[in-house]
């Protein structure tokens, strides 16, 4: 079987078991992959660019690695390689999680247990929950599920459609290094620098892909392609900033502003100024652009593998 029609079958199978069945709840590959990581961090760890680096390429090459082995392993069987394509968008896609944890937190928010929201909050994103109100909490999740529709979804579609089960698995192990020691503390300042930058590599096609969509699918096209082109500049990250910004203007609410992490307080800029602030139902409308995003992007992603081979034929 053609490899372009093993993605697309293995891909639209994989993303449908994310879709029915979420995560797996035991033995989760990614889960798994953390603690290799986290063992080769003890390890190798210096405050040094260079050790950062070798850890990264240690953990994400070791993981490209044994994707390419497994691909090889069943190229001889259409069956199987299609199982093992489904198999690895399963573990990597993480749609149905990240709609699961905003409905929860939406749920408590409807109700009025803004204690609850904040309990559960920490299960969606690094904010510390206590220094925000429901309008705060809300606008959180808004920015989650936008930035994670990136990177838990469009992300692994888009570099499973360029290097099979090894540009699947690889692009999840660079963007799960980059959540361990990607952040500027202390400790992972020079020794995360090279997964950082790694995952601001490989998370470039995918941002600009789940902007495109969203702008496409979203309530205001013209909205978004303005706070897009407006204010993506303005974020810290290359990434998130046109994500969050093509939300913001699909959905036609303000993102950004002050927020805190781990005590660090930060002041970003407002993305979609245009907009009204954040409110409780927009969660479900942020998940239901997010899930129009995810299943547009498989089409998109198939549909580039197959010109692709019809240029090279």
């Amino acid at each position: 079987m053609r490899a372009d029609r093993v993605f697309a079958y293995g891909a639209a199978a994989g993303l449908l078991g994310d879709l029915l069945l979420g995560d797996p709840r035991r033995a989760h590959p990614v889960a798994a992959f953390g603690r290799s990581a986290g063992a080769a961090e003890r390890l190798l760890w210096r405050n040094h660019r260079g050790w950062g680096a070798l850890h990264t390429a240690v953990c994400a090459g070791g993981v490209v690695a044994l994707g390419s082995v497994a691909e090889r392993a069943v190229r001889r069987s259409p069956a199987g390689s299609v199982l093992l394509t489904a198999a690895a968008t399963w573990a990597v896609v993480g749609g149905t999680s990240l709609v699961r944890e905003a409905r929860t937190v939406g749920r408590a928010l409807q109700a009025g247990d803004v204690e609850a929201a904040r309990a559960r909050l920490p299960h969606l994103c690094g904010r510390d929950p206590q220094a925000l109100d429901a309008d705060g909490i809300a606008r959180a999740v808004v920015e989650s599920v936008a930035e994670n529709t990136s990177d838990a979804v469009v992300g692994a579609l888009v570099w499973g459609a360029v290097g099979g089960v090894p540009g699947l698995l690889g692009f999840r192990a660079v963007n799960t290094l980059d959540a361990m020691v990607g952040h500027r503390s202390a400790r992972y300042r020079r020794f995360g620098w090279a997964s950082a930058r790694l995952d601001d590599l490989a998370g470039w096609p995918g941002a600009r892909l789940t902007a495109v969509l969203a702008a496409v699918t979203g309530d205001d096209p013209r909205g978004a392609v303005r706070a897009w082109r407006q204010d993506a500049d303005r974020h810290p990250s290359p990434n998130a900033g046109p994500v969050e910004a093509s939300f913001a203007g699909a959905l036609g609410v303000r993102l950004g502003g002050t927020l805190s992490y781990g005590g660090r307080v930060e002041h970003r800029p407002v993305l979609n100024g245009e907009g009204r602030a954040v409110a409780t139902g927009d969660i479900e409308r942020a998940v239901r652009l997010s899930r129009r995003v995810g299943l547009l992007a498989l089409g998109v992603c198939v549909a580039g593998r197959l010109i692709a081979r019809g240029h090279r034929s």
